[in-house]
């Protein structure tokens, strides 16, 4: 990932959706991996997020399905915030003005159990309708895992 400047102050999930009770990302389960992205200079999404011994994949290294969460939960900061500063956000009787519809993970390296890692995250094509992201997790220099996230349009029904 190249150096961004992070934008200072509160936290995307924080700013958007601080009552939402998502496991991987929601402020308001105290039980979750209350994970925190932050907006950067040049359009990119960032986040570190510390594992938990728990979250092992039973060969020392970071679960797949713990690696899969932060990636769609992270993803939904940054179209989140693409959606709000482009003027869409949640329609009425919806929390999040998008949901996942889709979310391609490739696992490229084992991830680290003990350290953290950094999340990145760009939208790469939004319209009303929908958004695609590119999301990914790094550590020590090198890609982890890569995933499109696709969203669509959250309406309630």
């Amino acid at each position: 990932m190249t150096p961004s400047t992070i934008s200072p102050g509160i936290a995307l999930q924080d700013r958007y959706f601080p009552q939402l009770p998502c496991f991987g990302c929601g402020p308001a389960n105290e039980q979750g991996l209350r994970l925190k992205s932050y907006a950067a200079d040049d359009g990119l999404v960032v986040a570190h997020f510390t594992p938990w011994p728990q979250h092992d994949n039973g060969l020392g290294y970071l679960n797949g399905g713990i690696i899969a969460t932060v990636l769609d939960c992270h993803s939904a900061a940054a179209v989140t915030h693409e959606a709000h500063q482009r003027g869409w956000p949640p329609l009425p009787g919806a929390a999040l003005p998008y949901v996942t519809a889709g979310l391609d993970v490739r696992y490229l390296r084992p991830a680290p159990l003990d350290q953290a890692i950094t999340l990145g995250a760009r939208i790469v094509a939004a319209s009303e309708a929908e958004m695609r992201a590119e999301v990914w997790v790094e550590w020590d220099g090198k890609e982890r895992s890569r995933a499109e996230a696709l969203w669509k349009r959250w309406r309630p029904r």
